[in-house]
């Protein structure tokens, strides 16, 4: 019976929420370029899993330039995109852009914690929508705010999606600390609504923001940014000035060892009670001296018999 036939025992059952009209159809690519190492990959694949409205690609050639991604994701019906890059297979660059008009920035991603680790011990639902918690950082200066609204349109799950699901059971948090963006994610416990921790979770150190999709005019670049190259460099520059360091103490000790002995001046009072001894001729021998007369030891032959009959009766 409909809602109109329904008799006052019998209750009409609405729809449910989730077969609203989908609306804001936000697509996100998700892929990388050729050469990321185990962790990158388990990473992009934990993105994937928590966001329903994310697609998948095959890997980018490493020779393509990056506006090609453009075009990749037109053909993939996607307008946004999660693009991972990796240099010298160690340094780890994600770009976010909004294409194909822009804009995108680009990140180097550190130290990175996947899902399936074991300190991870949050839960949540496949497909639910995440409640995204932004610092009071992002409200305060120009480059932020842009990066807000970029992360807002990329990481939030559109309503009604057909791959979602209606609950919201999770959190994404961007927090602001020591110049980077620090990404974690949380599961909420229905009980007395506390955290626990689900993961993935990286660091986001922003190096520049640019106009264009994946290039163009530069609108903000990082002052406080310090490539991977630059940091190696000085750490080995570091490792050089303390073996330098430790080379230039050891010099100094030798020379203070060596200026150390005080030579005392020769006192004249010394060679008084010495008394010179009495100067001998000097002979010449003109002679050959004579030779010592060799004396034969005659016990000798006793001696080589009573060993021999030791060893005799030792082996009898």
């Amino acid at each position: 019976a409909g809602p109109e036939e329904a008799g006052p025992e019998e209750y009409s059952i609405p729809p449910p929420v989730s077969q609203g009209k989908w609306k804001n159809k936000e697509r996100v690519l998700i892929f990388s370029s050729r050469g990321i190492n185990f962790r990158t990959r388990h990473l992009m694949q934990d993105l994937r899993t928590l966001m329903p409205h994310s697609k998948a690609d095959t890997k980018m050639d490493r020779k393509d330039q990056l506006f090609v991604i453009n075009e990749v994701c037109e053909m993939k019906n996607c307008n946004k995109c999660i693009f991972f890059e990796a240099k010298k297979k160690q340094d780890l660059y994600m770009w976010l852009s909004n294409t194909p008009q822009g804009p995108s920035a680009k990140f180097l991603v550190q130290n990175i914690h996947t899902l399936a680790e074991l300190k991870m011990t949050g839960n949540c639902l496949r497909g639910s929508r995440p409640l995204l918690s932004f610092d009071p950082t992002f409200d305060k200066e120009p480059h932020y705010a842009l990066l807000k609204e970029l992360f807002i349109q990329i990481f939030s799950t559109p309503q009604y999606h057909p791959k979602s699901q209606p609950f919201v059971d999770h959190v994404f948090t961007f927090t602001v600390t020591d110049e980077r963006i620090w990404f974690r994610n949380y599961q909420i416990i229905e009980e007395d609504a506390s955290l626990v921790e689900i993961g993935p979770r990286f660091v986001l150190n922003l190096i520049k923001i640019f106009q264009g999709s994946f290039g163009g005019p530069t609108l903000y670049e990082n002052p406080h940014y310090r490539s991977p190259n630059m940091h190696r460099r000085l750490l080995r520059l570091s490792v050089a000035a303390k073996f330098r360091e430790k080379q230039q103490v050891k010099e100094v000790q030798k020379i203070k060892k060596k200026g150390s002995k005080v030579l005392m001046k020769e006192d004249p009072t010394e060679v008084v009670f010495e008394t010179p001894a009495e100067e001998k001729p000097v002979e010449i021998q003109l002679m050959k001296p004579q030779s010592k007369p060799i004396v034969k030891d005659k016990k000798k032959p006793r001696k080589i018999q009573r060993k021999k009959q030791k060893k005799l009766f030792r082996t009898e």
